[in-house]
């Protein structure tokens, strides 16, 4: 009788694609890349320029702690989320137009929009510093139960905003399972071309101001008394101590650090798809972050950027010689190949080994 109940079991599940079936969904268009080279590059260094400040986050945390944080794809959900509640108690209503009263007033929206995002980025990153990972230090806790509770505390957080966000009555539709209705601050304009590929305000703002961050954290890193701290304390925390670095403290900064950089990657990403803000919607780009951080080197600032940029540009290239279904694939592909001959990533150099 088993037997039967699980031959008709196997017989009416739904079939199993066949191998030529996938294929047959595979581009192979070179022309396609050399038509939009120029214009694939700039939208590609646009996106890597976002996955590479939530690289850093990544990188800072693993260069400090040992530690993979995984929740870090949701302190860039919730930095999200904090951005647009702050809008919606400016007073924006979530119609979809696009904010029309000049220049001035939107660059203010736009500042506030990003404090408010890094503030809720930086304090969640804080919390879960405090609430998840510092007890687990305190009683010596194996590198297992880091990497357990990280992907554990990536679910609750998800799940807080999933449930909670919801029922805030002056909010209708804030969580849930579906995207909010969009706050366009910004249209894309083009400002410039080049090679004939246009280039936008939104594309030029968020790769330069991504990139200026990115880099200003590494000089921080290198050229201040904060950044010694944190060096020391990656290189040798015992050692750290006894110079009288902190080293909680230190920790608390990294993950302030990090957590700033995501909202500020949160503003950014939803400046571009004003769409997207839903509670999930943290969880693919963080794992390319991570992968983009692993890409350049993990534990180097300079690589995570390095990665970030090279990860949205060939997974850009990617999506138009195979197909836009294959992007991901693509991305991940890189990482692998990449590892392959260089496991250490492209620099490879680790933050407690960072020359000042």
């Amino acid at each position: 009788m088993i037997v039967h109940t699980l031959a008709e079991t196997i017989a009416t599940a739904p079939q199993v694609l066949e191998p030529q079936t996938i294929a047959s969904d595979l581009n192979f268009d070179l022309g396609a890349l050399r038509a939009g080279f120029w214009s694939l590059t700039i939208e590609g260094l646009a996106y890597g320029s976002i996955y590479a400040l939530v690289a850093v986050g990544y990188t800072l945390v693993y260069g400090v702690l040992k530690l993979i944080n995984f929740a870090h794809s949701e302190i860039f959900m919730l930095g999200m989320f904090g951005q647009y509640v702050g809008l919606l108690l400016l007073g924006f209503s979530p119609s979809g137009d696009t904010y029309n009263s000049g220049t001035m007033m939107t660059i203010v929206y736009l500042l506030v929009a990003g404090l408010l995002g890094m503030a809720v980025s930086g304090t969640a990153a804080v919390g879960l510093e405090f609430v998840a990972y510092r007890p687990l230090r305190r009683r010596g806790a194996k590198p297992l139960a880091f990497l357990i509770t990280a992907i554990g505390m990536s679910f609750v957080l998800q799940e807080v905003v999933h449930y909670l966000l919801p029922k805030i009555p002056t909010t209708p539709r804030l969580g849930g399972s579906t995207a909010q209705p969009q706050i366009k601050l910004v249209d894309p304009t083009t400002q410039f071309h080049i090679f004939g590929a246009s280039v936008s305000n939104l594309t030029l703002v968020t790769i330069i101001v991504a990139i200026g961050l990115a880099l200003g954290t590494d000089l921080a890193l290198n050229k201040t008394k904060l950044g010694r701290g944190v060096r020391s304390v990656a290189q040798d925390p015992d050692a750290a101590l006894l110079m009288g670095v902190s080293r909680e403290r230190t920790i608390m900064v990294t993950f302030l650090i990090g957590g700033i950089l995501a909202g500020a990657a949160a503003l950014f990403y939803t400046l571009r798809i004003p769409t997207n803000i839903v509670y999930y919607g943290g969880f693919i780009l963080g794992i390319k972050a991570f992968c983009a951080a692993v890409l350049g080197g993990i534990g180097n600032v300079r690589g995570a950027l390095l990665g970030g940029l090279l990860l949205g540009v060939m997974e850009n290239y990617g999506s138009v010689v195979f197909g836009n279904q294959w992007k991901d694939v693509v991305a991940f592909a890189l990482l692998i190949l990449v590892l392959m001959f260089r496991p250490t990533g492209i620099l490879g150099e680790k933050l407690g080994k960072a020359r000042v």
